[in-house]
Formats: structure tokens, sequence, C-alpha cells
């Protein structure tokens, strides 16, 4: 995989997972206070930096799991069962 290629993989991966941990360790909040708008069920503390960094090593650890499986036969259409009949 080229340098583009897993760069733009590397993007969607990390888009997808976001909403994977976007909602762990929220806290709502049930009375409704003034400090998360008055909305009932908004989250009382967003912790985005914290987000943003355990996505971005969960996106890493499932990026390099593709990076690998992209790179070795287990899966080439040019070798091993998986191959186009070229005879």
């Amino acid at each position: 995989m080229g340098a583009v290629t897993g760069t733009v993989v590397f993007f969607l991966v990390w888009w997808t997972t976001l909403f994977a941990v976007l909602p762990l360790g929220v806290r709502p909040d049930v009375e409704g206070h003034n400090t998360t708008g008055g909305w009932r069920g908004a989250p009382l503390r967003t912790r985005v930096g914290r987000v943003v960094l355990i996505n971005t090593l969960v996106a890493t650890v499932v990026w390099v799991g593709i990076e690998a499986v992209v790179r070795s036969d287990w899966m080439s259409f040019r070798h091993g069962w998986w191959a186009m009949g070229g005879n």
C-alpha cells in the first residue's frame, strides 16, 4: 500500500472508529442543568481530547492490521486460491 493509499485508509478507519469510541465514558445530565444548556441527556463533560486520543490509538491498531493483511500473501489475488485463473 502506498503512502497516499495508506493515508486515505487511515482516515477512513479513523472516521469509522470515531463513531464507536465517541459514546465511551459519556455521562448524561439527567436533570438538565444550565451548565449543559438545559438539555437532559447532554453530556456533562465532552472530553473531546481524550476521545480523539483513544480513537487515534484504536484506529492505528486497526490500520496496522489492515496494512499487515494487504502486505501479506494471505489474501492475495495474485497467488493462492484467491488468484484469478490465468491458465
